[in-house]
């Protein structure tokens, strides 16, 4: 590492709603992604690669990613409640990264907000889709919790994991989701 290439290591957690691959460089965590299967993990890793210009390096239990292996699979077993990771927000910039730190800082576990009152609070009130492309480019889901936002009259929303896996969460943290009949 001696001449300043970016360090990017990697591992995968299994949970209640399946694989999740954990990604990290030496400011912090830098990407979590849901069903990481061969497949999936593997585009999941040309694109982090691609963007941070380094060769992700597989090393569960490394220095990068202790912490945050332990702290997702705690959360997962319903043993977490709150997220105290360093986090590297270099895939994300601009209105959608102020999005995420709002919901990361501002929404507690247990807790919804609406994509308008969210948007609402970073000075956007008339930003609520773009609220909705902020949640679907977010590269830190669960630990940035995009599945607590949801639609005004109670819908769930969309989801990058997947509408199950959303409902899994809420559950997890004693919030059910309202019938979306």
């Amino acid at each position: 590492m001696g001449n300043g290439e970016l360090v990017v290591e990697w591992s995968v957690v299994q949970g209640a709603i399946g694989p999740l691959l954990l990604a990290a460089t030496p400011t912090g965590l830098v990407n979590v992604v849901f069903h990481a299967r061969p497949a999936v993990r593997d585009r999941a890793l040309g694109r982090l690669r691609d963007r941070l210009g380094a060769e992700p390096v597989e090393a569960p239990g490394s220095t990068l990613l202790a912490t945050p292996e332990q702290q997702v699979a705690a959360y997962l077993a319903g043993e977490l409640r709150e997220f105290s990771l360093a986090l590297d927000w270099s895939l994300i910039s601009g209105f959608h990264r102020a999005v995420l730190r709002e919901l990361a800082a501002g929404v507690p576990f247990g807790t919804v907000v609406g994509y308008g009152d969210l948007a609402r609070r970073v000075g956007r009130p008339d930003g609520a889709q773009a609220v909705g492309a902020a949640m679907g480019s977010n590269p830190l889901p669960v630990v940035v919790p995009c599945h607590r936002v949801v639609e005004s009259d109670g819908g769930l929303g969309g989801f990058g994991g997947g509408l199950e896996t959303k409902r899994q969460l809420l559950a997890l943290e004693g919030i059910l989701p309202q019938p979306l009949f």
